[in-house]
């Protein structure tokens, strides 16, 4: 699951993503308003971890311009601004969930899950196609029990896939989700995931298709 983390204080940052990333989230870090909303134009993320004091723009401005104009991705804060107007401020321009610092990861970790839940983006426990399972919470895919060893991008990118089962996943953001914006990235370097994906699945006797989309990306689908 990939999320978005603007927050210019680079010491937090770097802790934060070391503590999310062993959790099952990928992490991009954003430093200020204006990258942010790059980023927010590019990718396709889960949901936004937000901190109010930007070098550039108050984080609630940013906030209320990404409401605005329609995204409704969800958006936890997390500030030093702890007063209850502050609170009720941040609630109203549209944050989903609110968390002070200092804070413990593991309530952040459980706060995001519990906001994705609500807006639909953590679906349950699992994730199902065909035979195959992929536990959500510990992030491992088994077909009737029997685990299938995968390297962390085949992890990322069959959630990602499994995320949209039926539905097709453009190649650009097969690409941000696994190696994040502006990565250094050869010609065909998700087909080679998806070719190693696709051989572990069909091996495991998963009872899935992972098909490429000519020109636009990638579907994964049950076997007739």
């Amino acid at each position: 699951m990939r999320i978005l983390l603007i927050e210019d204080d680079r010491a937090l940052a770097d802790a934060l993503s070391a503590a999310l990333c062993p959790r099952g989230l990928s992490v991009d870090l954003a430093r200020s308003a204006d990258e942010a909303d790059a980023f927010l134009q590019q990718a396709d993320y889960a949901a936004i971890l937000l901190d109010l004091g930007l070098p550039d723009e108050d984080g609630l401005a940013l906030l209320h311009r990404m409401r605005a104009r329609g995204d409704t991705r969800p958006v936890l804060i997390l500030t030093a601004r702890g007063t209850i107007d502050a609170r009720i401020r941040g609630l109203n321009e549209g944050a989903d969930d609110y968390l002070v610092k200092p804070f413990d990861v593991d309530e952040l970790h459980a706060r995001l899950l519990a906001v994705l839940r609500r807006q639909g983006g953590y679906l349950g426990r699992s994730l199902t196609c065909g035979r195959l399972t992929f536990d959500l919470e510990i992030r491992v895919a088994h077909v009737e029990g029997a685990t299938i060893a995968l390297s962390v991008r085949e992890t990322e990118l069959l959630e990602l896939l499994l995320r949209r089962a039926g539905n097709v996943v453009p190649k650009r953001i097969a690409e941000d989700h696994l190696f994040g914006l502006g990565g250094d990235l050869g010609s065909n370097a998700v087909e080679v995931y998806v070719h190693r994906l696709r051989k572990k699945l069909d091996e495991a006797a998963s009872g899935t298709l992972i098909e490429t989309v000519r020109g636009v990306g990638y579907i994964i689908v049950a076997k007739p």
